[in-house]
């Protein structure tokens, strides 16, 4: 069973926005850089990465987004109280 996960997130206010970045990094752009230059979320100097965590230290809607993603995977836009994320698992243990 996974108890934490690593995960990397970009953070937008518009869902358009989130959206149009969903498309670019599902064609191969570099979702660290996209992270540094858009998202509005501390994390997003570091590429995105927030490190591992467990249940219970997100937001609902994030975390079971996060939890249910395969190696790599990447969500549509989440939405949450903070705007839209895009969300990326980078590691389970």
């Amino acid at each position: 069973m996974v108890k934490q996960i690593r995960a990397s997130h970009i953070l937008v206010e518009d869902e358009k926005l989130a959206n149009k970045l969903y498309e670019r990094i599902s064609k191969g752009a570099d979702f660290p850089s996209l992270a540094k230059k858009h998202s509005k979320c501390p994390s997003g100097k570091k590429g995105g990465d927030l490190g591992y965590f467990r249940k219970g230290q997100m937001v609902p809607e994030f975390e079971k987004a996060a939890f249910e993603l395969d190696m790599n995977g990447l969500t549509k836009p989440v939405k949450t109280k903070f705007g839209y994320h895009l969300i990326k698992l980078t590691g389970k243990r």
